[in-house]
């Protein structure tokens, strides 16, 4: 039977849910079970595909196309998973599968309810999807961890936990456990520990017929025993129940923190799972990949240059990219954010102090990378950054947008082709460097780009990204880089911006892990391919 493991959340949102989701399944991936994921909206949205990056964050692209919340990229980078758009649930996308059924007269008349209806169509969904294999070797998920986001209490997701309510009887209480994530806020005035938002959060799921199997306290130090021994008094849970989620130096040692304390044994007993007992290679790896972080002593800075960067969630995957990618050569990642209209000359004028201080900035960076967005503003800073990176050598990366801008700029300044643009900003210009694609509708919102995963075929057999390092790309690396296996353009950044590129060439390391792009990427077997990305000749410079 299928094992469902729901993750909610209480006292406030954005507390680390989809990181602690993530986590359980990766540290039951390590036991040798098959893990997927499901990630719960309740927006009215389709999808993320319309969202301000200042709404949720970055909007992430599966393979298939799909555009989802950033979570779902948390899923894929912990479980080296491919998931599918169905994967993200949404109020709209509910809402719209019944209406569908009830013009088509598959209710035979009956009037169309929350519940049964809705809820009943959010049972089937989820049993569905769960079956969905998410791994290359097509077997069939053992475990589906679902997070439902927002907190509890939020009218907009009650029709979910209705619908929860009523699926732990319909599984059996066997095949289904909640996980419930609180806030243990310390104000800084007593420094004490406080437990009544936690006990007000779980007497109010309780309420609602749910009851939590474990309860995850994130906090900023780890839990006192007498806190602990509190809430496993007011909550009805035993203290092995009772999990401390404190602030660590890197979200990949939650998994290892989540292990230490027991969630392994209690989940394997709790949910009757066969979990094998055998040393899980696959977490040592991932403790010397966090250890191997705290250690580290080299520094390389990366200048993002972007109009999002007041919200780091804005470029998620570009961050974890970097990070990534950083680690993969033993420096400390350093991510300096510039917003790219203070680059402009405008800018010199209205505010000299914030144009002086972004240039600074840029000049003091070992790389520039200029990702993906749309809209007009910012994009004449971003040439100009771009501009420099070229005349100064400096490595530089464009992705999407970054790449179209790279062309401008090259138009422009080497060809001599002043007016030269894309024709997004200036639909007049003499040069139109950069077109719409065929397939792109700007009359409608939503979905209307080239999306999901598709293959590049490289026409030469010496093509080569090398030093200087001045590379564009139209699609995203960022959506398929993993803790161990980084994605290969950003790789070659920090190899750049480290002055390391030319000499990884020249003894033939290979930037490209096995499979990172290759249809056969998210293996179900994590211990055969975590020592893939053999770097240590890099690192040992």
């Amino acid at each position: 039977m299928m094992k469902y493991i729901l993750v909610t959340g209480g006292v406030i949102s954005g507390i680390g849910k989809g990181i602690i989701a993530s986590s359980v399944g990766t540290i039951l991936k390590s036991c040798g079970l098959h893990v997927t994921a499901i990630k719960i909206d309740p927006y009215i949205n389709i999808d993320a595909g319309t969202f301000s990056p200042y709404e949720h964050g970055e909007v992430f692209v599966l393979d298939d196309g799909g555009e989802v919340d950033l979570d779902l990229g948390n899923y894929e980078r912990f479980l080296d998973i491919r998931l599918t758009r169905d994967n993200n649930l949404t109020t709209g996308k509910i809402y719209q599968s019944v209406i569908n059924k009830e013009r088509r007269g598959d209710y035979l008349g009956k009037t169309v309810q929350v519940v049964p209806h809705i809820t009943d169509a959010i049972q089937e969904w989820v049993v569905k999807q769960a079956k969905v294999p998410v791994d290359d070797d097509d077997v069939e998920p053992q475990v589906c961890v679902i997070e439902l986001g927002g907190t509890v209490g939020d009218i907009e997701s009650m029709p979910f936990i209705e619908a929860f309510r009523q699926f732990q009887f319909k599984v059996k209480r066997e095949n289904f456990c909640n996980i419930h994530v609180s806030l243990i806020p310390q104000p800084s005035a007593t420094g004490e520990q406080k437990t009544k938002p936690t006990q007000n959060s779980v007497r109010e799921l309780r309420g609602l017929g749910l009851s939590p199997d474990l309860i995850m306290c994130r906090c900023s130090t780890a839990l006192e025993n007498s806190v602990k021994e509190k809430i496993s008094m007011f909550c009805h849970v035993e203290p092995e129940q009772v999990i401390c989620v404190h602030d660590v130096s890197s979200i990949y040692r939650v998994p290892l923190l989540l292990e230490d304390q027991g969630v392994v044994s209690y989940l394997s007993r709790r949910l009757n799972m066969p979990i094998e007992t055998r040393p899980r290679r696959m977490l040592t790896k991932w403790k010397e990949m966090s250890d191997r972080s705290d250690r580290l002593l080299e520094h390389c800075s990366i200048a993002l240059v972007g109009k999002y960067t007041k919200f780091s969630d804005s470029y998620a995957s570009v961050i974890k990219a970097l990070e990534h990618s950083a680690l993969a050569i033993s420096h400390k990642l350093e991510v300096k954010y510039i917003d790219s209209a203070y680059l402009e000359p405008c800018t010199l004028q209205e505010e000299p102090v914030k144009y002086h201080e972004a240039w600074q900035k840029l000049c003091s960076s070992d790389g520039i990378l200029v990702p993906g967005g749309f809209g007009v503003r910012g994009t004449e800073g971003k040439i100009h950054a771009i501009n420099w990176a070229r005349k100064q050598k400096k490595p530089f990366l464009g992705v999407c947008l970054g790449m179209q801008l790279a062309v401008c700029e090259f138009a422009r300044n080497v060809l001599g082709w002043a007016d030269a643009n894309s024709t997004e900003f200036d639909p007049e210009s003499k040069y139109p460097v950069v077109i719409d694609m065929p397939e792109h509708n700007p009359g409608q919102m939503g979905g209307t780009m080239r999306l999901g995963k598709r293959r590049t075929i490289f026409k030469t057999s010496n093509s080569v990204l090398h030093h200087p390092y001045f590379i564009g790309v139209q699609y995203h690396p960022e959506f398929t880089s993993r803790p161990i296996k980084p994605s290969p353009p950003y790789l070659g950044l920090l190899l750049a911006a480290a002055g390391k590129l030319q000499s990884c060439l020249q003894k033939g390391c290979r930037l490209s892990p096995r499979d990172t792009y290759s249809d056969r990427s998210g293996s179900s077997t994590p211990d055969s391919e975590i020592s893939e990305l053999k770097l240590p000749s890099i690192s040992s410079e």
